[in-house]
């Protein structure tokens, strides 16, 4: 099998969509030998933080000079982005050698009664493969959807359960109150394992947290990001201080990085206290050389072009947050692609403050709003002046094209459109 017969085999199995079940995950990993049994995890769920905060904990870890395995969702540009080991994404001879064994399990397991695996599942059971292959010291495992049905969840215990952010997202699946879908999320705590770090957020999402631990006996700790002081939050990254942490460095722009910080600062704390050998310059390292690709990421200056992943109200919000922060009293220019079945309509509500104008676009994937719909939208709720353009390609030879060199660009609403912009402007995924 080649790499492309592999990625190929994979795309079909996504046509069965998402199934939130346990025992056909559990049967392909047990076919495979229990590749996932034996490992050390840091998990990490949530509906949004869950990327940035495995990055800062990826990075740390790697400066500790720990084996470190990443398993991440969804990729930005290349499949291989989503399992990576220290930093470096897994070769595609892995991924076709691997895929070749979990059509032989798939096949098996099919044959027992079982349904054929869904392409989640079968991603992540390639990445216990890969991990344990590898020889990893320890895995830092994101979630997908949820936390408690997740194929993700198939581990026995993780050195930290770690939970982001709670938003509205997956609501179908999850539950349509934020109490149902924290719920769903605090599924990966068990009685096995480590300590519980909470991104500080509504008490009645804590409180179901604390319901979750207090059942599971497990130490809840959340990360209270009031703590933290910011010094300096520029185009360049931010300097904060944090209990006793002076002057920390990180790259990653907007003000919820200094949440999502806190919380892995936290995190790493509990790692060190259970025995990992972490030092505070290591701590410090991590943090400052962590990249996340397309979280408010500058792909160009002047005129500054930011392209952001932020795809539900929430994120929305943050994205909002983060350029009064970082450019106060300044309107933008938003390119804009969303998935029809996203509330970008909320969306669309809080960002509209800012606008000065839109360009609409389709993002690349089957679910995608249309163009000509999504600027209807824009004029109806934004009251600016809006173009809508058949692909981001086209958008943004005019955007540029037509720039100011003090424009602020920002473009956001759907990671699937991510990759293409980031390709548009000639960059790799770890540049």
């Amino acid at each position: 099998m080649t790499y492309e017969e592999a990625l190929l085999y994979l795309d079909r199995a996504s046509l069965s969509g998402s199934i939130l079940q346990r025992d056909v995950m559990d049967a392909l990993l047990l076919e495979l030998g229990n590749p996932h049994h034996g490992m050390k995890y840091v998990h990490i769920a949530g509906t949004n933080g869950k990327g940035s905060c495995s990055a800062f904990t990826s990075s740390v870890l790697v400066s500790a000079g720990y084996r470190t395995g990443l398993y991440i969702s969804p990729y930005i540009q290349e499949f291989t982005e989503r399992i990576q080991v220290n930093g470096v994404m897994i070769s595609k001879d892995d991924v076709a050698s691997i895929t070749e064994e979990l059509v032989k399990a798939s096949d098996v397991i099919e044959q027992r009664g079982y349904r054929r695996p869904t392409v989640f599942e079968l991603i992540t059971a390639l990445g216990f493969v890969y991990f344990k292959r590898q020889k990893c010291d320890i895995v830092v495992l994101e979630v997908g959807m949820g936390g408690k049905l997740d194929a993700t969840n198939s581990i026995s215990e993780a050195e930290v359960y770690t939970i982001m952010n709670i938003g509205f997202d997956h609501m179908a699946e999850l539950g349509d109150t934020l109490e149902l879908i924290a719920g769903e999320k605090a599924g990966i705590i068990k009685e096995a394992g480590g300590p519980v770090v909470v991104y500080d957020q509504d008490k009645s999402v804590m409180d179901v947290f604390r319901g979750v631990c207090s059942e599971k006996g497990k130490e809840m700790i959340a990360a209270d990001s009031s703590a933290a002081v910011v010094k300096r939050m520029d185009i360049d990254g931010t300097v904060l201080d944090y209990k006793n942490y002076k002057d920390l460095r990180i790259s990653l722009l907007g003000s919820y990085q200094v949440r999502n910080v806190v919380t892995v600062i936290n995190v790493i704390e509990q790692l060190i206290a259970r025995g990992w050998n972490i030092s505070e310059q290591n701590m410090r390292d991590g943090l400052a050389a962590a990249k996340w690709p397309g979280r408010l990421e500058v792909l160009k200056r002047d005129p500054v072009i930011i392209v952001d992943g932020a795809h539900n109200p929430q994120g929305t919000a943050a994205l909002a947050d983060a350029l009064r922060s970082i450019f106060p009293n300044r309107k933008f220019t938003f390119v804009c692609g969303v998935l029809a079945d996203k509330d970008y309509d909320s969306s669309l509500d809080i960002i509209a403050p800012l606008a000065e104008k839109f360009y609409a676009v389709a993002p690349n994937s089957y679910r995608a709003l249309s163009a000509e719909r999504l600027a209807a939208e824009i004029t109806e709720r934004c009251h600016v002046p809006v173009k809508s353009y058949d692909t981001i390609s086209e958008a943004l030879d005019d955007v540029v094209a037509n720039a100011a060199k003090d424009d602020i660009i920002c473009i956001f609403g759907s990671l699937y459109q991510v990759g293409d912009v980031r390709r548009y402007f000639g960059l790799s995924i770890f540049e």
